[in-house]
């Protein structure tokens, strides 16, 4: 499935950097598709987390799935016990399911044919897999990218929302198959800025807690939390929301694969390796938000009025480097911050900032 690609990095509004701390109500859950991001994005619609909580209200009109989200992934330890429905299978009165049935759910979890990851849509009629996906693959490992679009499928156009691990507008499913080796990392969201958990503070004091220890803990029960103190201050990272909160405030935490470049392995020919190396649509661009919201290029250009020390070119080698560094530079004499991690260009002097963005065209 050929297919080109356009990235959206996440907007996210000065509210919900920092929160005032109060739990959410039931009338924001169906717009708040962010709050649950576990395994179940294999599948393309999202199991209902208060179905999976104490209850749902809202019955069959709840637009979430109202089945086990662990099923989902072949993960669920209380397999034909499980009180709460599993897909694909029907329920007696008592609510167990046969044995035999459960194997097909809660065991040997979808990897891949022998790839690092797999991409795939599936219309009602069966998986197809998305060619040139270690694109898709690169945005998705950004924390900031919430969106990316793709064209030239057999579909038309189509918008994969990375947080809700769905398509946008079409009756499609997406997934991403794993081969069972990815790194994930952990990110929290501090002043509209996505912090690793395990980098060093500004002022080169170690965290208190790694990424790879949210990550342990998070395999070993996803429903559970993962806490860690600064000083007298106790955070607990919450899987089930997402959120990192304290006694006053909420802040948003995600899990994203380190990025892999995709090989020819088990399971995928020559011929089809050389598809996925065709390139189409999938050279990136650097690009800053102009003063009435259009989009320009970044380019190098010397002897002008708009004299430039990069080009798109030199930010994106930087940023391979670094996808969370930043990089100076300088326009007619002036000096620019670019900065990954918050995907913006600040003016040095003046402290104004324009938002930035990597396309792929």
């Amino acid at each position: 499935m050929a297919a080109a690609y356009q990235s959206d990095e996440e907007k996210v509004p000065k509210s919900e950097s920092e929160s005032d701390g109060s739990d959410e109500s039931d009338s924001e859950r169906s717009s708040d598709g962010e709050d649950v991001e576990t395994d179940c994005q294999l599948y393309g619609k999202q199991p209902c987390k208060y179905y999976n909580g104490k209850g749902c209200r809202d019955g069959k009109k709840c637009p979430y799935l109202h089945v086990c989200q662990y099923a989902l992934t072949g993960s669920c330890r209380y397999g034909d016990k499980c009180k709460l429905s599993h897909p694909g299978e029907g329920r007696g009165a008592s609510g167990a399911r046969s044995r035999a049935s459960d194997r097909s759910t809660s065991s040997d979890p979808k990897l891949t044919d022998g790839r690092f990851y797999q991409w795939q849509l599936n219309d009602g009629n069966g998986w197809l897999d998305i060619s040139n996906d270690h694109v898709l693959e690169a945005q998705y490992s950004l924390p900031h990218t919430k969106s990316i679009k793709i064209y030239n499928t057999p579909y038309g156009a189509v918008t994969i929302d990375f947080n809700r691990m769905r398509v946008l507008g079409k009756s499609l499913r997406v997934r991403r198959l794993d081969d069972g080796n990815s790194v994930w990392i952990w990110f929290c969201l501090l002043k509209r800025k996505w912090i690793k958990y395990g980098d060093k503070d500004s002022k080169g004091n170690p965290s208190p807690v790694k990424s790879s220890d949210i990550e342990q803990k998070f395999q070993s029960n996803p429903t559970s939390s993962c806490s860690f103190t600064i000083g007298a201050q106790t955070f607990d990272i919450r899987f089930r929301e997402m959120r990192q909160v304290t006694s006053k405030k909420k802040r948003k935490v995600t899990r994203r694969p380190q990025f892999r470049q995709q090989t020819a392995a088990a399971g995928v020919s020559q011929a089809a390796a050389a598809l996925q190396n065709l390139s189409v649509g999938t050279r990136p661009q650097w690009e800053f938000e102009g003063d009435k919201g259009a989009w320009h290029a970044y380019k190098h250009r010397s002897g002008t009025k708009t004299e430039c020390s990069l080009s798109s070119d030199d930010i994106e080698r930087q940023f391979n480097q670094n996808p969370q560094g930043s990089m100076t530079f300088r326009v007619t004499g002036h000096a620019y911050k670019l900065d990954f991690g918050a995907m913006s260009q600040t003016n040095l002097k003046t402290k104004k900032s324009r938002k930035i963005r990597r396309v792929l065209v």
